[in-house]
């Protein structure tokens, strides 16, 4: 065993086991083809799966292995789509069987950190969906709420903006500024420290490096 999968798999283990402290549903994988299995049993045929937007769910290709089972994806990224039909897309997850997306941080301490554009993303994470799974690379797991706030400064907001192509000074500086404008993606700071009381979460921790 290489000392960087020791590693991830002692700490990856070790915010499993605070997750589940937290009332979570939780559970470690070191690789990726086992989180994905996992993922896969627990939607299913037929369901409505939302999508959150999220580059780990992309690399993983699950989109298109969620259709594969016979799911219908409710995916506001999809192409070809309006700006209305995205708004309705957003707003039809909400009501979702599944609700499948990343978390921009996860601390030790078991608590899910994320930012949002227009909240949509963290409002299906925390009630609504019927179900739903959140998946974490290793390279998401900060220390503290701090940390990870500070992750999500100078590691995930400034990638997501470049991703998209917005006109906003992180993607071209590579740094937060607080930036006031109307394309500002960082508007909505949300920490799920307890499963919240009515949503049935799932935690998948991946011991690889996954999207942002």
């Amino acid at each position: 065993m290489s000392i960087h999968k020791w590693h991830n798999d002692v700490v990856g283990q070790k915010v499993v086991e605070a997750l589940q402290k937290n009332n979570f549903d939780a559970v470690y994988f070191s690789n990726r083809q086992d989180a994905v299995e996992h993922v896969l049993n627990m939607i299913p045929e037929g369901a409505k799966v939302g999508i959150g937007g999220s580059m780990t769910v992309a690399e993983l290709e699950l989109p298109q292995k969620i259709e594969s089972k016979g799911a219908k994806l409710l995916n506001h990224n999809a192409p070809g789509l309006s700006a209305e039909e995205r708004l309705e897309i957003r707003r039809q997850q909400l009501l979702s069987d599944v609700f499948l997306s990343s978390t921009n941080a996860l601390t030790l301490d078991g608590f899910l950190v994320n930012m949002d554009g227009t909240g949509n993303r963290v409002a299906a994470m925390t009630f609504g969906p019927k179900k739903v799974i959140i998946i974490a690379g290793i390279n998401k797991i900060c220390k503290d709420v701090h940390a990870a706030y500070e992750r999500i400064r100078e590691i995930a907001s400034p990638k997501n903006n470049k991703r998209l192509d917005l006109p906003n000074p992180c993607a071209v500086t590579g740094l937060c500024a607080d930036c006031q404008g109307k394309t500002r993606i960082c508007n909505v700071f949300s920490v799920m420290k307890r499963k919240p009381s009515f949503t049935d979460v799932t935690v998948v921790v991946v011991g690889e490096i996954l999207g942002y």
